[in-house]
Parts: structure tokens; sequence; C-alpha cells
């Protein structure tokens, strides 16, 4: 159940809890946002709404979890925690600007997808995982379709 003093994400959980991926859209410059926030980065307008999107993506960006201080993901670790950039408002508002979520990668069994298989350029699709209380959260998993642009993986 969704507590009550978290309305600014209420429709969120409530759209994932029908499995579909919903994102912030200014009411001032239609622009698309995934971060948090009742302000529009890209105008001055405060006013927006929940707009479904695709849930298709590619890995932009991601960090591999290897150790966690919170007890609950201890099992999970090592985990991939990825920055998804939607196919929805790829390049703008700048050519270097898109739609971007961040998100555990797990698989199609809604563990954590192996640290090999894991790439920038990678495309990745929306899944949901029905929690016991009847929230569903969403993740991502690898795709089937071709990566975008050339995959690569550093090491640091």
């Amino acid at each position: 159940d969704i507590p009550d003093n978290d309305s600014e994400y209420r429709g969120y959980f409530e759209a994932a809890g029908e499995h579909k991926l919903v994102v912030k859209k200014c009411g001032g410059c239609g622009l698309l946002r995934g971060e948090p926030g009742p302000g529009c980065p890209w105008c001055p307008s405060q006013e927006w709404e929940w707009q479904e999107v695709s849930g298709k993506g590619t890995i932009y960006s991601y960090q591999i979890i290897a150790h966690t201080v919170i007890p609950s993901f201890k099992d999970m670790a090592p985990f991939a925690i990825v920055l998804v950039e939607l196919d929805e408002q790829s390049g703008q508002p700048t050519s270097e600007d898109g739609l971007r979520i961040v998100a555990n990668l797990l698989d199609g069994d809604l563990k954590p997808e192996k640290e090999e298989n894991v790439a920038i350029g990678k495309r990745v699709e929306v899944i949901f995982d029905d929690e016991p209380d009847g929230i569903s959260i969403p993740h991502f998993k690898l795709s089937a379709e071709p990566p975008q642009g050339e995959t690569w993986l550093h090491q640091i």
C-alpha cells in the first residue's frame, strides 16, 4: 500500500502497480524528466503530470555494488545499478541530454544480472517486481535487441 505521506510519487507507484512506467512531463515546456522534485530543470515551471513511456532504453552508465551497508541488500551483492537512457526524448533538449532514470538491473527471474553481462550501450526493458505488500517496483532487464552504439566496460 502506498503511504499517504508520499503524495508526489503516488501516481508513479500506482502506475507501476499496473506494470506501467511513468515519468514527469513538464506543464510548461512539455519535456520529460525522470528525476525527483517538482521543478523542471529546463524551464521555470512547477507544473507537471505523469506520462507513460515505453520502458525501453540503453544503459548509459552503471555501477556494480560489491558491498552494501543496507542489510536487506547484502544477499544480492554484487549487483548492478544502471542509469538508463529511455528511448523517448533522446538528445533533447540538447544533444547531450536525454531522459534518464536509475534502477537495478535484474535477470528474467528478478535476480541480479551477472556482472560480466553489464555494459554501456546494451539495450534494456522495464520489468516489475510485485512485492508482497502490494507495491510493484520497476527494474530493468537486458533486452534481446542489439546494442545501441559501442558497448564498453571501464574497470576502475
